[in-house]
């Protein structure tokens, strides 16, 4: 398996984090994930961003199939053995190679969507239209500003220091470790959100104000599945 699916260097800001209902996201898990809370809250992460410099062990970075949007539904869990990760219900890519890859390779529900970003130093909208699979037209329209450094607190540790992402191969579930420095956190404002990517997902509408991070980027690097703890 490649050590390395993606390099996102700059990391345009855009991440909106919701509350919902922990029973109601629960339901969505594979076997063996359990939803963690927050306040008594599940998080779903709607994150848009820009992948840069994605690549494979060995191989150099190609600049059409190296640098695309991608916006991704996620939330919050652990693992059989208690270990904190991410769970993706979606990940939309605007790169048709990079989403058969996701799905093929590291079995991610990844989507192929039309995708657009259109950015300022401190203004950042972000567009998306899925093609395919469906539900063919699910969006996420979004704009986002950029606020004022963050320290993080004890909320932010529990969104971002997470380095293990799960999924289900062959009826398995696995994991995959990430490597990644702390995310350099800035406050946000949403101004505008048009979105059925969380409908789509099977996700309730959200409860409450969104949570809006904003970010300058960080490297990342995915290891390969694993059956279980090592």
């Amino acid at each position: 398996m490649p050590q390395t699916i993606g390099v996102p260097r700059e990391v345009f800001p855009g991440e909106r984090r919701v509350a919902t209902v922990p029973d109601v996201v629960q339901k969505l898990l594979p076997r063996g994930l359990t939803v963690q809370t927050f306040d008594g809250s599940a998080w779903i992460g709607l994150v848009p961003f820009v992948m840069d410099r994605v690549r494979f062990p060995g191989v150099p970075a190609l600049p059409w199939m190296s640098r695309f949007p991608e916006t991704n539904v996620r939330t919050y869990v652990s693992g059989p053995d208690g270990s904190d990760g991410i769970y993706f219900f979606s990940l939309d890519a605007a790169r048709l190679p990079a989403v058969l890859t996701g799905r093929w390779t590291y079995r991610l529900p990844y989507v192929w969507s039309r995708m657009s970003v259109t950015a300022s130093p401190a203004r950042f909208r972000y567009a998306s239209a899925r093609r395919w699979p469906g539900p063919r037209g699910a969006r996420c329209d979004a704009v986002v500003t950029r606020g004022t450094p963050v320290t993080p607190g004890p909320l932010e540790y529990f969104l971002t220091y997470r380095f293990r992402l799960y999924s289900v191969v062959g009826g398995r579930l696995v994991h995959a470790l990430a490597a990644h420095g702390p995310w350099e956190l800035d406050t946000g404002t949403l101004e505008s959100l048009d979105e059925s990517v969380l409908a789509a997902a099977g996700l309730p509408p959200a409860a409450g104000e969104p949570l809006v991070h904003t970010t300058s980027g960080v490297s990342v690097r995915i290891g390969g599945w694993r059956s279980r703890s090592r």
